[in-house]
């Protein structure tokens, strides 16, 4: 019986970066730092596919609706994400379900909101006024994360959104249209590039 769970609990940490349920059991790196890698996100591959295109409409959330796009992701120097902007504590909502792994104050981010999704992505959320969950929480789409605010390095209040892929952020403008906030439903395909990662749409051969 023992050797069954076992093989179970394995099975489990394999699979959480190609479909199945991510661990809520996070070491100590992850639960206090934003940029770290997902355990065997990579392994045995070089490239894996997100398919936005079979995500259903209730299994995502933009995640501060009715928001406006302030400063979009490379607008300057260093932007990591998208910066949205409502109204002070307007509520923040999880893009995809997922498990919390880092809710805490970090550094020019402020008040932060990390969730891994059991599909490779990682989604951040953060200069919050408060967060309303902790590390090890499962979270569906369109469960409240935050409330906006100005914490960490902002002049106003609102929220930076990050997506994250192996710890390297990448245009979230990939994931959702910023200006009609829906989902695109395409297909992602993230591939390794040294100690990097590229992601981009996945080409639609020529008719």
């Amino acid at each position: 019986m023992k050797s069954t769970q076992l093989l179970f609990l394995l099975f489990i940490s394999v699979a959480a970066w190609a479909g199945g349920p991510v661990k809520s059991n996070f070491t100590a790196m992850e639960v206090n730092h934003i940029r770290v890698k997902t355990p065997g996100l990579f392994n045995g591959c070089k490239s894996f596919s997100i398919h936005l295109d079979s995500i259903k409409d209730n299994e995502y959330c933009f995640p501060l609706p009715g928001g406006k796009v302030i400063s979009a992701y490379g607008a300057r120097r260093g932007h990591s994400g998208t910066d949205i902007k409502t109204k002070a504590n307007d509520t923040i909502r999880c893009a995809f379900d997922g498990v919390v792994r880092m809710a805490k104050a970090y550094a020019a981010y402020g008040n932060v909101v990390v969730v891994r999704h059991d599909n490779g992505l990682e989604s951040i959320y953060s200069h919050n006024s408060r967060n309303l969950v902790k590390s090890g929480d499962v979270v569906k789409a369109g469960d409240a994360l935050g409330l906006t605010g100005r914490t960490g390095r902002a002049t106003t209040e609102h929220l930076h959104l990050e997506f994250r892929i192996d710890g390297q952020p990448f245009n979230p403008n990939l994931i959702f249209d910023m200006k009609d906030r829906t989902l695109r439903k395409t297909e992602i395909v993230c591939t390794k590039a040294g100690n990097g990662v590229i992601v981009k749409p996945k080409l639609t051969p020529k008719k």
